[in-house]
């Protein structure tokens, strides 16, 4: 467990690529935790800067609140040493609060707050949303630009200014002005996620705007490529990062792109790839077929 004011957890997310591994199901959808327990003793033996546990790879909005704070409990005690584990919260404000209280009771060391379920809301009431869950814990919280939750720049720079916890900013919409505003207003009073699905596709033109980091669903089962990648990326070797985008990332987001909900259901695939398998996905989600798993498997040989 890693236990450090949010600023220094702010510092060590920002300085690596991120882990945001799948939840562990059986075949009758109940977490396995044990497997689960094993899978991130396993990454932790890559050089990730920090874990999600039960985001959205993880299905979050798959699971019920008691659920995700047993997830994160088990992340936090087997994950190693000097790695945050950082929790989800999210729904409404109220459960969202109770979620980042759960999580500080499971020993995480920050939070990602997700867009609120269903409802559409103001700037207004985005910003107040995310006031009262930083004023709830000490934690240190990354706001999660997605869907019906599109943070304007002066929404992010209240944010910044009124909420001395709030530490980090993922983007999940993809409007290059829109992020070049907010990194031209705020800078480094924040760490910049990338949070798009298959992040890699995005991670080189995202990077002058301050996104120094990711969250990488395809370090799930390919761990060394993901971070063979990443350094890529940081060290400006733009061929590298080109090669790898035409054998492995773009035809994988051609596969993923089949059906709606495959960017969690073709991790859980290649974790049954590479002979770790993580169960099925939840509804209303649904896994990949034979022929499809088939053509993940010839993708993940290219790079393993």
């Amino acid at each position: 467990m890693t236990t450090a004011p949010p600023q220094e957890i702010a510092r060590k997310l920002g300085s690596g690529l991120l882990s945001f591994p799948v939840t562990h199901l059986r075949a009758d959808g109940s977490f396995d935790e044990a497997a689960y327990r094993d899978n991130i003793a396993w990454l932790g033996q890559y050089d990730a800067s920090g874990l999600f546990a039960a985001g959205g790879t993880g299905e979050f909005f798959s699971l019920t609140p008691a659920e995700v704070e047993q997830v994160v409990t088990a992340a936090v005690q087997e994950a190693p040493d000097g790695l945050p584990v950082i929790a989800p919260a999210g729904y409404g404000t109220a459960t969202a609060v109770e979620m980042a209280r759960a999580a500080e009771r499971a020993g995480a060391s920050g939070i990602l707050l997700l867009p609120p379920y269903l409802t559409e809301a103001s700037q207004e009431g985005l910003v107040e949303h995310v006031r009262q869950v930083c004023a709830a814990t000490e934690l240190g919280v990354v706001i999660y630009s997605r869907a019906n939750a599109a943070y304007s720049e002066s929404a992010v720079a209240e944010l910044a200014e009124r909420c001395p916890n709030l530490i980090g900013f993922k983007d999940g919409i993809g409007n290059i002005e829109q992020m070049t505003r907010i990194y031209a207003g705020v800078g480094d009073r924040l760490i910049y996620v990338g949070g798009l699905p298959t992040a890699e596709m995005f991670a080189l033109p995202y990077l002058a705007l301050g996104v120094t980091t990711y969250s990488s669903a395809i370090y799930n089962f390919v761990p060394e490529f993901a971070l063979d990648f990443y350094r890529a990326l940081r060290r400006g070797d733009t061929a590298f990062v080109l090669n790898a985008l035409n054998e492995f990332v773009i035809p994988y987001c051609d596969l993923r792109n089949r059906k709606p909900g495959y960017a969690v259901s073709i991790i859980k695939a290649g974790m049954k790839v590479i002979g770790r398998p993580a169960g099925p996905v939840r509804s209303p989600l649904t896994d990949l077929d034979e022929t499809e798993l088939a053509e993940l498997a010839d993708l993940v040989k290219k790079v393993s």
